[in-house]
């Protein structure tokens, strides 16, 4: 199979990254309070799972494979197109959520298409390549959007300048549909990923994939969700279900809804302390990449050291982190607030590695072999339905000061922290060293941390 089609999605995640940040900070500019920025991050969260179970119900014949990746592209062309055409929050926000909806989706069929008639023993390398040309692309959107400003005022002047950026990034996903089109996998029938054992075997890559770059602020993981569901049986889960991992799994509830409360309004707190969109772009970027380079590290700590104590760490650190931004943000002059909220903010983002990794080292330890896929699969739905609720939560905080939306994300962190610090089954004993009865530390860490050397600094495929 050609990876030329690896190229083009590179391209069309150009245009995922930049949008992810250019809508909400649009919003900024038409006015959007920070409840409505909430609505558009929740929104976004909230989409994806069902879109991806469709679109994998769908992809399960070969046939429509290429085509959904073909309108998942043209969709985002169109959407980027047209969102500058409108200074209407309420249809921005609905076009964000149908671009989000296809781009979330998707991630399903990348997986099928990526592993299709290859031998198995070469899927991770396939999914690490898949991750690595999407991490490039995203952190190129990242990229252009924190030299546009510079770029686009002499070319368009300062009042056209955003909406000229949405039809660059409009003009990429285009462009890699044309790619698409001509370099798209074909596969035979036959030679298409379809048995329950074939499933199993990608649930369990995916679910010890590095995140990347688009999961530092895009958490949520379709794809996981997708895969590690594919066979689930609520009673099955229900019947092995025991007090510490329910208490975990509370505990993700409470963090994840924190997490999304800090993010959904942070955009229009930066722009109000008088950062222009290319600084936004920046920190951000700053953020994300403290995260990409940490996963590797993350995943080898995690098989070594207590999780109780590694993950409520992080946890700590970060619910202290968040009411930070406010603080130092009005430190001295602009350039120097600048530097401050960097630093936090790359602060922040290597926390996410730790809980990120570390987390799906708790839930595969918790978890009994048996039910651990589907467990893993309503760990990342609690993350979704968390994020939807905490963006809407967030929004509507930050309405009385963005202290207290910052204060209150960070109050909900602290309080999963303390909950992950009382499970005293992951300190000690065989349970806490082995993550079930068919592994020990060492396939916690090479499922954490794949070694293949194309599973680059990307996102998951999500």
């Amino acid at each position: 199979m050609t990876d030329r089609w690896l190229y083009s999605w590179a391209l069309g995640s150009v245009s995922f990254g930049g949008a992810s940040l250019l809508v909400p900070l649009y919003l900024v500019q038409l006015g959007a309070s920070p409840l409505q920025l909430g609505y558009l991050a929740a929104s976004a969260a909230l989409v994806g799972a069902p879109g991806a179970v469709l679109f994998g119900r769908l992809a399960n014949r070969v046939s429509h494979r290429r085509s959904l990746v073909l309108v998942t592209l043209a969709t985002v062309a169109l959407a980027l197109a047209a969102i500058p055409l409108s200074t209407n929050v309420t249809v921005v926000i609905a076009a964000n959520a149908a671009l989000w909806l296809v781009v979330a989706s998707v991630a399903p069929v990348l997986t099928m298409l990526v592993v299709d008639d290859a031998p198995e023993s070469a899927w991770s390398e396939r999914i690490g390549l898949l991750n690595k040309y999407q991490g490039y692309g995203w952190a190129g959107g990242l990229v252009l959007g924190t030299v546009w400003p510079l770029v686009g005022v002499r070319l368009v002047g300062a009042a056209s300048a955003t909406r000229a950026l949405f039809w660059v990034l409009a003009a990429c996903a285009g462009a890699s549909v044309l790619g698409a089109v001509r370099s798209l996998p074909d596969p035979a029938p036959g030679e298409h990923v379809t048995s329950e054992r074939e499933v199993r075997r990608i649930a369990r890559l995916v679910s010890g994939s590095r995140r990347g770059i688009k999961g530092a602020t895009f958490a949520f993981s379709p794809n996981r969700l997708y895969w590690t569901t594919r066979e689930f049986s609520p009673r099955a889960v229900l019947a092995r279900l025991d007090t510490a991992l329910a208490t975990y799994l509370i505990a993700a509830v409470l963090f994840f809804t924190g997490f999304a409360a800090f993010w959904a309004p942070l955009p229009l707190f930066l722009t109000d302390a008088g950062f222009d969109s290319g600084r936004v772009f920046g920190l951000y970027l700053v953020s994300s990449l403290a995260s990409a380079v940490l996963y590797e590290g993350a995943g080898r700590v995690a098989s070594r050291s207590d999780v109780r104590l590694l993950q409520s760490g992080a946890l700590v650190v970060r619910g202290v982190l968040f009411p930070m931004v406010a603080l130092v943000t009005g430190f001295g002059a602009l350039s120097v607030g600048l530097v401050a909220v960097g630093v936090v903010l790359s602060m922040i983002g290597l926390t996410w590695a730790v809980i990120a990794v570390v987390g799906t080292a708790i839930v595969t330890r918790l978890a009994p072999p048996t039910v651990r896929g589907e467990v893993l699969g309503i760990h990342t739905a609690l993350g979704a339905v968390a994020g939807g609720v905490g963006g809407v939560l967030g929004g509507w905080t930050a309405t009385f000061g963005y202290a207290t939306a910052f204060a209150l994300a960070g109050g909900l962190v602290l309080l999963g922290a303390g909950l992950v610090l009382s499970l005293g089954a992951l300190s000690g004993g065989a349970r806490a060293v082995e993550p079930g009865a068919d592994a020990g530390p060492d396939a916690v860490e090479s499922r954490l941390s794949p070694t293949t050397a194309t599973d680059g600094d990307g996102p998951r495929t999500d």
